[in-house]
């Protein structure tokens, strides 16, 4: 009973007592969490040391923004002196002036080094930064952990426009409560409602939608409600030194436990961003300072830089994937010392010295001064958006060569690929069925190009990501349900292929190997979870998974070869970079060369997928398209040859490298029943590459 009551006895004190008055003194403590945290993301962007899950250190931030947030306004409400733009221009000082350096400074550096896409798109994630929305505009794009992350020099600011997003909410939700319940017992509650709305919101959106998930304010704001609500509870709360001792200890367990155990295949946020943010939670309640951890010359010059460093380190990531040395060691840490470097001189040539300036001046000059900064930054990024790159500024060589490869082979992807709706290429004289993913939709209007006549044609369906095979599910990335091209797509299918040209060959093409086995994109550092499952879905390749994807890739292509020809096209070579932007790259500095891929990396890739493809070729007689004699020598794969592209990006073929396969096509063809085709006349006398097949 005497522990119940003292217990009750801490709560009212927790509720009644008043706000610390020491709320903007420097505190060591919080100096470390900061040091901590950016020291976990640096190291994981940079793959340093094998902490996998050095991204925690974003949700460490989110709480200690929220701990003194909420801090700075129930002090201000408290004191009668609070202002909502003086909060608000306290944040500006704080975040912007080294934001818009860093933006204008890529910029500049983009104008030498990008492509005219790359750098339009660096503009528009620079507006996108200084508006404070880049997690709504990164969000629409891709994913944080994917490969083309590294292609997005801004994309850490996402976390920057969610606390951003979240200044300028709080202090009107804290300000009108104060308002009509004055007090510490109603802020409470406030901080408790939201923080349940947005935690139910985080695990809600990471079992749907893990992107929404991730990026947006109402499935992180609870991150930051708990750092408030840990402000509220505890500020005044008395503890003895074992106890401090042992939140603190139990604190950082929890927090390097995360860094080292997370991996970023796991669901995030969710129940697992409880792990670094209780702990930071725990670290702040305990409040001590002279812990050796955290009041050491290392840990102070970390965490005192954190900002700049944080804001620098990942365009310099992105600089050594944009050079392709990610793996180079010495590049690696040239580019953490870099890192180090440009956030000294950050903090001491911009974050203090604007940061006196401007509270120097008279606040409307000080103001107008910023606004008047940003606006500049903003008006030139939009112009580089609206100029789509300022290709001019470009020799016209790269540029042609960019234009060129961008062609694609298939006009109509809009049309038929995006909605899964049945299409027909060419006549009405159906001679064969091509159905699969992207690579079917890239490759279509090649097979349509070899037959003999206009009136012969090719039915065509496809959907994005979207594996034929009856009994195989595809990830939530591509979204199950009716609305899913790839849905519409199967269901059409089995219709057609029970009801309509129950005769005619059938073609499947797809991107095969990334279903069981998962993306094998440019950054080999991260899981690759399989984008196809029967049952449940896996985060990694495993012996029963792949077996029960076997099964029944197997069993459908051979369920489909019961009443017509079928033939399963072996993988196309996925390159490691975006070839034309490579190659662009390359001749911008001077140094133009091909980008290949060896027939070792492919085979490594894709033996699984050969594997059971041969398996269905002994059991049911399907054949076997093969297009590594086309694209091919005996060593190397080609993504580029002479300098000229062959792929759109990193997996699809482009108009010229789909030239390449009509003697495939055509071949195949000529061994279908009542078919008698060449290659066009049109066709056969474009140039193409010379790319030898190899020796028998």
């Amino acid at each position: 009973m005497n522990l119940i009551r003292r217990w009750l006895e801490i709560l009212n004190t927790m509720c009644n007592g008043r706000f610390s008055a020491e709320g903007n003194a420097f505190r060591r403590d919080i100096n470390g969490l900061r040091a901590l945290a950016v020291t976990a993301v640096v190291l994981f962007h940079f793959n340093i040391g094998g902490l996998h899950g050095g991204f925690v250190g974003v949700d460490v931030f989110f709480v200690i923004s929220g701990f003194l947030m909420s801090g700075i306004i129930a002090r201000g409400l408290q004191q009668g002196n609070f202002s909502i733009f003086a909060f608000y221009w306290s944040r500006a000082k704080r975040i912007i002036p080294a934001l818009i350096v860093v933006a204008a400074i890529l910029l500049v550096l983009g104008w030498f080094f990008l492509a005219p896409n790359e750098y339009k798109l660096l503009a528009k994630h620079a507006r996108q930064s200084l508006y404070f929305l880049s997690n709504i505009s990164y969000l629409r794009e891709s994913g944080y952990f994917d490969s083309a992350s590294h292609s997005k020099w801004l994309l850490h600011t996402w976390s920057l426009s969610v606390e951003w997003q979240f200044y300028l909410l709080l202090p009107i939700l804290l300000t009108a409560v104060w308002k009509f319940f004055p007090g510490k017992k109603a802020m409470i509650f406030v901080h408790l409602i939201a923080l349940a709305c947005s935690f139910s919101t985080c695990l809600w959106l990471t079992n749907t939608s893990q992107q929404q998930a991730f990026y947006l304010l109402q499935s992180r704001a609870w991150e930051m409600l708990l750092g408030g609500l840990c402000f509220l509870l505890v500020s005044e709360l008395k503890l003895s030194l074992i106890a401090r001792r042992a939140l603190e200890s139990g604190g950082l367990f929890l927090i390097v436990a995360s860094i080292f155990s997370l991996e970023s295949s796991d669901a995030w946020p969710g129940f697992l961003a409880l792990l670094p943010t209780i702990g930071a939670v725990m670290v702040l309640a305990a409040k001590r300072e002279d812990s050796l951890w955290s009041n050491n010359r290392i840990t102070k010059w970390l965490g005192t830089r954190s900002y700049s460093l944080y804001l620098w380190h990942w365009p310099l990531v992105a600089g050594l994937f944009f050079f392709y040395q990610q793996d180079n060691t010495l590049w690696i840490t040239g580019a953490i010392l870099l890192a180090l470097l440009m956030s000294e001189l950050s903090y001491r040539m911009v974050e203090q010295p604007v940061r006196r300036g401007l509270q120097q001046s008279s606040l409307p000059r000080a103001v107008a001064s910023l606004a008047g900064l940003v606006i500049l930054s903003v008006s030139a990024a939009q112009f580089v958006v609206n100029k789509d790159g300022l290709s001019d500024r470009m020799p016209a060589e790269i540029i042609q060569m960019i234009e060129k490869a961008q062609i694609g082979n298939n006009p109509r992807g809009g049309e038929c690929l995006a909605k899964g709706v049945p299409c027909v290429y060419g006549g009405p004289d159906i001679k064969a069925i091509i159905i699969g993913d992207s690579h079917a939709s890239a490759l279509v209007t090649v097979a349509q190009g070899v037959l003999s006549t206009p009136e012969q044609g090719i039915y065509f369906e496809a959907a994005p990501g979207c594996l034929p095979v009856p009994g195989l599910n595809i990830r939530e990335h591509f979204s199950n349900n009716h609305d899913d091209p790839c849905i519409h797509m199967k269901e059409q299918l089995a219709k057609t292929l029970e009801t309509e040209m129950s005769q005619v060959p059938l073609i499947i093409i797809n991107r095969t190997s990334m279903y069981p086995l998962g993306y094998n994109g440019i950054d080999q550092t991260l899981k690759r979870k399989p984008q196809a499952y029967a049952s449940t879905p896996v985060d990694e390749p495993s012996s029963d998974s792949l077996k029960e994807f076997g099964q029944l890739y197997i069993e459908g292509a051979c369920a489909m070869a019961k009443k017509r020809p079928v033939y399963l096209m072996r993988p196309i070579p996925e390159m490691k970079v975006e070839v034309p932007d490579a190659v662009g790259k390359e001749m911008l500095l001077g140094s133009p060369r091909d980008f290949t891929l060896s027939r070792e990396e492919y085979k490594a890739r894709n033996d699984f997928v050969w594997s059971i493809q041969d398996q269905a070729h002994e059991q049911c007689g399907v054949h076997i398209l093969d297009p590594l004699p086309y694209l091919c020598d005996e060593k190397v794969c080609y993504g580029s040859k002479s300098g000229e592209p062959l792929y759109l990006d990193d997996n699809h073929l482009n108009a010229l490298g789909g030239r390449l396969l009509a003697p495939m096509f055509s071949k195949a063809f000529s061994s279908m029943p009542y078919m008698q085709v060449h290659v066009r006349a049109a066709e056969a006398n474009q140039p193409t590459p010379s790319i030898s097949p190899p020796k028998a």
